[in-house]
């Protein structure tokens, strides 16, 4: 029987994780979807799993431009076939979903970072950045003139990097 915060479900579940979203993940990206967005796994429990998982080499950990991303190794993956029935299969069938609805949302977060901060003259810089897992892809500074257009841009960054992205290419390679 299931015990929720049984170490070996929870090991299984975040191999899982890994496996079905098919790209290396980010720490908080694991979190979010394990703990935050759902009830798959305590948040603390989570954190240590990812190193446990890291340490009997089940998961590798690369470096990118943004934080350190994680992906399921070849022994992660027989780990995970040889004790695949251990998931509850409500459990795998509610990841499945979860992960086919939003694997997108999660790359593109991943995959678009924005931040911004005030200069001494009282200006906004915003910093815009595509990374592939490699090297980043764009990156924009632009300097605003207040918190609000900031934020603003901030927020929309996500969702808009792809059509800056494209039209900058476009504009520039004409």
């Amino acid at each position: 029987m299931l015990v929720k915060g049984d170490a070996l479900v929870d090991k299984l579940i975040l191999l899982f994780v890994f496996d079905k979203m098919e790209v290396p993940l980010s720490e908080n990206t694991v979190l979010d979807m394990c703990s935050s967005s759902n009830d798959w796994i305590e948040y603390m429990d989570c954190k240590v799993l990812l190193g446990t998982l890291l340490s009997h080499s089940f998961i590798y950990k690369v470096s990118s431009q943004g934080e350190p991303l994680y992906g399921i190794t070849p022994d992660g993956r027989i780990c995970l076939a040889d004790f695949y029935v251990q998931i509850p299969s409500s459990i795998r069938e509610e990841i499945s979903a979860f992960v086919k609805n939003n694997r997108t949302k999660y790359k593109k977060r991943q995959e678009c970072i924005a931040d911004y901060y005030m200069n001494k003259n009282g200006t906004y810089t915003v910093y815009l950045k595509i990374i592939e897992p490699s090297q980043p892809l764009l990156e924009l500074k632009l300097v605003v003139p207040d918190r609000q257009t900031a934020k603003s841009i901030y927020k929309k960054w996500e969702d808009k990097a792809e059509n800056v992205y494209a039209t900058v290419y476009e504009s520039l390679v004409d």
